[in-house]
């Protein structure tokens, strides 16, 4: 491609596609120019002539058709030109050229073979006419050249400056004048009739002539072609800086609803807990007063039937001697009182914000600003001006963001102050007065949180504003992780993707999930040990039917193999198809209630644990490989519970004997164990990895699951009540980034794993 700017060469003229007409696609024949300078075949424009106009097929501009027809448009001398060169080779490379000037000197039809060629002529001569050629008076001065060297290209150059254009009219006859009235070449015959009487100018004399006017037009299009190159590159910037505030914007908004959700699940949590403190208190108080009562009752019950016994088995001597004690006792009785006063008994109420139940009310607001110029193009004083003459408006950021993010700023309501870290793309509505700011609120310790919880629990329910603050009601924050890991963005982070419950119409009983895999492409197994079922679910929550299981079996643990599932039920361990037939079951031990069941990476083996060691079986049943993580010396001392493998090739498993995670190699060598402060002394429930080997371990007890790494050391929170969690069962990994957790009550979370690198 020729620079802008610089002047092209023959051998590009004659070697590109600029002489192919662009509507054949073949050699240009008889060139004829359109006034938008592109050129085409003759014929070629008369098949695009239509009602007398011709819409260009490369700049679509609309030209009128002459009234002589298409013939009547500009011939393209400069294409002719090049023609001649390109054809003259091409006659070249056809066969060997015979001599031209042989038949007409010798009388013969066919001339000698050429070796040479006369650029002034362009005629082929064999070398005794090439050597006549030069002795002549008219034709001492042609360049006579190789033939050779002229197909090899050699002196295109000096062809192209003894090319002369032929009149169209007059064969033979070069052009060699310019009518100035008719701004038309003329040759000699042209001269003479109708212009005789015209006004001429020589050629070379006309160009020098009217070449600083073509040039300074010239000129002036490459200023305009300067013009639109910046203005294209400001365009694609402008839409590279558009596609990343969009992508800015939709992480704002995905990190926004989550917020927002997990904001609610919070508040949830904590109203059920404010709910479940009060009853306790009250039923405690009331059970209090009870007991008092019935102490009461009983006293005054013991004293009444020894009164009626002794004033009806009594005797008068015995009954006036007791007549006082007993006088003295019932009065005792009877002036005390009887019940407390009456217990103020305080009913809950739930009251809702009036934003939630308003169909009107938008959390998230979408604005459009004007792109801002960027600083490099102020300092060069090439920024956009407005109608007015006003610059666009550059909205405020915040101090902690780099200087060309571009944030926009949340609505404040009432003329309120606004939320310092929300972008100004995702503003929250008139009805909320605050917006979810989670990375404020992850700095907030739980103590701090409990605190605020306190001073706001005094308040009037009714008085509270809907506030999307973020509260974990997790019962201990977990240690410190490893060198400034959380919080540094080191570590991979959920964003939540979707939540779907698990019970089906023809269930029988609530569900009991015991088991998660990765089934298929974007679906998940679930393992219903209460309904005695294997379901499948796409990773959005829809149901897609079940894995037909033997009749009776209640499946425990469940894994994905190559075409079948794999799982435990009571003490055996099942192989079947996708569509339930058995291919293959094996005892397991008694001693342990239930077994956990991995595949194995290569998903053509399974293991299972068994009674504190590790057995490993291929698609057939036949037993690979067995091993207790540790060595024979562990014998005894492991109960692994929940297991796992890495896409490393690794084991990780859950021993509630050591009350610790164990990772081990696929010959039981131990490579980490992690029994530290971070279980908060609760047994270590269901474990996963994703493809980079980090460890998800739920801690049923506490509402978490924390992140290992791939050699067992914590590193820190992932998931808390803070996100929804209530009772986490077990989880699984699909696709190596999204984490399926299960809840107690049977509903299913999804959430997508941000790795650190993404």
């Amino acid at each position: 491609m020729v620079s802008q700017g610089s002047a092209p060469s023959l051998l590009e003229a004659l070697s590109s596609d600029f002489l192919a007409c662009k509507i054949c696609l073949e050699q240009l024949r008889a060139p004829k120019t359109l006034p938008c300078l592109h050129t085409y075949c003759q014929d070629c424009l008369a098949q695009l002539a239509d009602g007398g106009h011709i819409r260009c097929p490369e700049c679509r501009e609309t030209v009128p058709v002459p009234p002589a027809g298409v013939a009547a448009f500009k011939t393209n001398f400069f294409v002719n030109g090049l023609l001649d060169l390109v054809k003259a080779r091409g006659d070249l490379r056809a066969g060997k050229p015979a001599c031209a000037l042989c038949p007409l000197v010798g009388g013969t039809s066919a001339g000698g073979p050429a070796t040479a060629r006369c650029l002034d002529c362009a005629d082929d001569l064999c070398q005794a006419c090439a050597d006549g050629h030069r002795c002549t008076r008219q034709t001492h001065s042609h360049r006579v050249v190789d033939l050779v060297g002229y197909r090899a290209g050699w002196y295109d150059e000096e062809a192209r400056e003894r090319q002369a254009a032929q009149c169209p009219q007059h064969p033979g006859e070069a052009l060699r004048f310019l009518c100035q009235p008719c701004s038309q070449l003329l040759c000699r015959e042209c001269r003479l009739d109708p212009h005789l009487d015209h006004p001429c100018l020589p050629l070379a004399e006309a160009v020098r002539a009217r070449r600083p006017g073509l040039e300074e037009l010239l000129a002036g299009v490459d200023k305009n072609l300067a013009e639109l190159e910046a203005a294209r590159a400001s365009e694609k910037e402008g839409l590279a800086r558009l596609r990343e505030q969009a992508a800015r914007v939709g992480l704002q908004v995905e990190e926004a609803a989550e917020g927002v959700l997990r904001a609610l699940l919070a508040q949830k949590q904590e109203v059920l807990g404010r709910l479940r403190a009060h009853v306790e208190a009250a039923e405690e108080a009331a059970w209090e007063r009870l007991a008092e009562l019935e102490s009461r009752e009983q006293v005054a019950q013991a004293a009444a039937a020894f009164a009626r016994r002794v004033l009806s088995l009594g005797r008068e001597a015995e009954i006036l001697s007791l007549e006082g004690a007993i006088a003295q006792r019932l009065r005792q009785l009877q002036d005390s009182p009887w019940a407390p006063g009456p217990a103020p008994c305080l009913l809950p109420r739930l009251e809702l914000h009036p934003g939630l139940l308003d169909k009107d009310c938008h959390l998230l607001q979408l604005s459009f600003e004007e792109l801002p110029p960027r600083e490099d193009d102020e300092r060069a004083g090439a920024d956009t001006q407005r109608g007015d003459g006003t610059q666009s408006p550059r909205e405020d950021r915040a101090e902690a963001q780099p200087p060309k993010e571009e944030k926009a700023q949340a609505a404040p309501e009432d003329g309120g102050s606004q939320a310092p870290k929300e972008e100004a793309t995702a503003k929250v509505s008139q009805a909320e007065k605050a917006q979810v700011t989670p990375k404020e609120d992850r700095a907030q310790s739980p103590q701090e949180d409990r605190g605020a919880h306190t001073e706001r629990g005094a308040r009037a329910n009714k008085k509270r504003k809907f506030k999307g603050r973020l509260k974990s009601i997790s019962r201990e924050p977990s240690p410190a992780p490893g060198p400034n890991l959380e919080g540094s963005g080191l570590l991979p982070r959920p964003i939540f993707f979707c939540s779907f419950p698990t019970r089906m119409p023809g269930d029988r009983r609530s569900p009991r999930i015991t088991g998660l895999c990765p089934f298929g492409q974007r679906e998940i197994l679930v393992a219903d040990e209460q309904n005695r079922a294997l379901k499948r679910f796409s990773l959005n929550g829809d149901y897609k039917g079940t894995v037909p299981v033997p009749e009776g079996c209640s499946p425990c643990s469940v894994a994905a193999l190559q075409g079948a599932v794999a799982f435990s039920a009571g003490a055996r361990l099942y192989l079947i198809s996708p569509e339930g037939e058995v291919q293959w079951r094996r005892a397991l031990s008694l001693s342990q209630a239930s077994h956990a069941v991995a595949a194995l990476p290569s998903g053509d083996r399974v293991a299972v644990s068994v009674a504190g060691h590790v057995e490993v079986y291929n698609m057939e049943g036949s037993l690979a490989t067995r091993f207790i993580p540790g060595g024979r010396a562990s014998r005894g001392q492991r109960a692994l519970v929940f297991l796992t493998a890495s896409p490393q090739g690794n084991f990780v498993g859950s021993d509630w004997q050591q009350n610790s995670v164990v990772v081990c190699d696929g010959l039981g060598q131990v490579i980490g164990e992690y029994r530290g402060p971070g279980l908060h002394g609760c047994q270590p429930g269901s474990l996963t990895v994703d493809k980079k080997g980090y460890i998800f371990l739920t801690l049923r007890e506490i509402n978490k699951v924390v992140i290992l790494d791939p050699k067992g050391s914590l590193l820190g929170d992932f998931l808390t009540a803070y996100h929804g969690l209530e009772k986490p069962r077990v989880t699984t990994m699909v696709d190596g980034r999204y984490l399926v957790v299960s809840l107690s009550n049977g509903t299913i979370h999804v959430f997508r794993v941000r790795s650190p690198d993404s």
